[in-house]
């Protein structure tokens, strides 16, 4: 069976691994953006990112222990949650250095949390390949044993066929020579070849 090649290109395949640091990183550039247009040291702004980012934890814990336990609704309100934290501390505070280092935890965070997304996504493909092949040499399998089968047969028509064809040539041969007689075949046991009509019956 031909299979078709797909060559993925060099950015599908790095885009979701560098997801994480491109979204953090998002994040702190525009939380800077924010304090230096007048974010730092505002006890407004840093009252209002604490309460989103309690907030998004909340509803993270809530989906998470709730009856339907959603792990995809609660990862995004989690990283909704870290992502506010980052960018409130990130917009109040003067310095680089704990926006910087507030960075590097959450894409570490992010990463780890990523990754045991991509090791189930990288699971579940394994297995569905898996069964594909399976099913592909199963396929393979039957479709070479019945080109067995079809061969045998054929071969075995056309030995028969060639078999007929040569004891009809045989006894048309015989039956020219001098003192040929029909009934010594019939006493000998021999099979009897049937009449013209017959033939065109069958």
């Amino acid at each position: 069976m031909n299979e078709q090649i797909i060559a993925r290109h060099w950015l599908a395949i790095i885009a979701p691994k560098a997801a994480p640091a491109i979204a953090t990183s998002t994040v702190l550039i525009l939380a800077r953006i924010w304090n230096a247009n007048g974010a730092e040291h505002s006890l407004g702004n840093a009252v209002l990112m604490t309460v989103l980012s309690l907030g998004a934890a909340a509803a993270g814990a809530c989906a998470s222990l709730g009856r339907s336990g959603d792990g995809v609704l609660a990862g995004t309100a989690f990283a909704a949650s870290g992502g506010l934290a980052l960018a409130g501390v990130a917009g109040y505070a003067d310095g680089l250095s704990l926006p910087l280092l507030l960075w590097a935890l959450t894409t570490a965070v992010a990463y780890g949390l990523a990754a045991r997304y991509w090791r189930t996504d990288r699971r579940d493909t394994v297995a569905y390949e898996r069964h594909v092949s399976d099913r592909r040499e199963e396929r393979a399998h039957i479709e070479r044993v019945e080109t067995l089968r079809a061969t045998t047969q054929i071969e075995v028509a056309r030995t028969g066929a060639a078999y007929a064809e040569q004891l009809a040539q045989a006894l048309v041969t015989r039956a020219t020579l001098p003192g040929f007689d029909p009934q010594a075949l019939n006493r000998a046991g021999l099979p009897q070849l049937p009449a013209v009509g017959e033939r065109e019956a069958l």
